[in-house]
């Protein structure tokens, strides 16, 4: 089967977090490692931010049994030259290290000058190893190669920016993880269907681990992943992006990432926005993202969450027929019509919930 591996990481990286979640939830709740509910926050009792570190062990595990098994492999089936395994290890390593950060950030506080310095450096560093942009697609004509001055800071903003986008809409049960576990999906698709097995499986593993999250953290949460995981979550995302998609010479190719993950991004570029046209800092956190403002509305807290995933899974389609996936248009219909139903179904039960008001 040309896709077995794919699969043994996908259902690895689930198996795992299945099984260490409860174990890393009580260890945080023995620990007095949790959440205390204040203003801004939605969930009403402590929680525990750990999760993370069994998506982390989840992927990185699957990842190590393909590895060992042999299975990182190019598309031709022969094994990964060494500047393709370099790019592996500089996401892979990119990943951990930006883990870190985030599991630092959960259990002590990190300023956010802190929290940016030591993104950049380590976007840096995974830049180095090969996680770089290094051409711009154009239509009707070679790629344009871009200088070092250009492509370093352009790949360090994708990669850090990823991150934040991730961890900001990490705002409502099983939001950050359903909308990253589709666009991690739709990674895999299209990561395969443009001849890179190496950083579909980074995907599959990745997808693996937040579908067995979700078991844990969907409405009502029992567990969050914390700056951890989503730091984690949203470098991996980022990296294969680039590895897998950007470096491919279809002129899709270098728009296909941003719309994949268009809805975190969105919501952090028109979240930065508004609080700079309101002289805040844009930094300073508070209710101004697209959940907070759908639950102010009158939405309920799974009705959110599944709106958002509705319009990720639209993001998505969009990608897969960009990408030019047999039936990708008859995807994107689909899922066009999929959001006009819930959008329907969102305007009727914010007016229902005013009539009653």
């Amino acid at each position: 089967m040309p896709y077995a591996y794919h699969l043994i990481a996908f259902a690895v990286s689930a198996v795992v977090v299945l099984w260490s979640t409860p174990a890393v939830n009580k260890f945080g709740l023995k620990s007095g490692l949790f959440d205390i509910p204040d203003k801004r926050k939605v969930h009403q009792h402590p929680m525990v931010r750990l999760g993370g570190v069994s998506i982390f062990a989840g992927t990185l595990i699957a990842l190590l049994v393909v590895w060992w098994s042999g299975g990182f492999l190019d598309a031709r089936g022969q094994i990964l030259p060494p500047d393709e395994e370099y790019e592996i290890w500089g996401v892979t390593l990119g990943g951990l290290a930006f883990f870190l950060i985030g599991l630092a950030d959960d259990l002590f506080g990190l300023s956010p000058f802190t929290r940016l310095l030591m993104q950049t450096i380590v976007a840096s560093m995974a830049w180095k190893a090969g996680v770089q942009i290094e051409f711009l697609s154009m239509p009707f004509q070679d790629a344009l190669p871009l200088p070092v001055w250009i492509g370093l800071p352009i790949t360090v903003l994708w990669l850090v920016g990823m991150v934040n986008a991730t961890n900001w809409i990490d705002g409502l049960d099983g939001l950050a993880a359903g909308v990253s576990g589709i666009g991690a999906f739709v990674m895999l698709i299209v990561c395969l269907f443009m001849g890179q097995p190496a950083a579909a499986l980074i995907a599959a593993a990745l997808a693996g681990a937040l579908l067995g999250f979700l078991r844990y953290n969907f409405n009502p949460a029992q567990i969050f992943m914390g700056d951890g995981g989503a730091y984690f979550v949203g470098f991996t995302l980022a990296g294969v992006g680039v590895i897998g998609l950007v470096k491919t010479t279809a002129f899709t190719s270098f728009v296909l990432p941003y719309v994949i993950l268009a809805v975190p991004l969105l919501d952090m570029s028109a979240v930065i926005l508004d609080r700079l046209r309101h002289g805040k800092s844009p930094f300073l956190a508070d209710k101004r993202h697209l959940h907070h403002r759908l639950l102010k509305a009158g939405l309920s807290h799974r009705l959110t969450v599944l709106f958002i995933y509705c319009l990720t899974l639209w993001a998505g389609s969009l990608a897969l027929a960009f990408a030019g996936i047999p039936h990708g248009l008859i995807y994107a219909l689909g899922a066009t019509l999929l959001l006009a139903y819930t959008s329907w179904k969102v305007w009727k039960y914010i007016e229902t919930m005013k009539e009653e008001g």
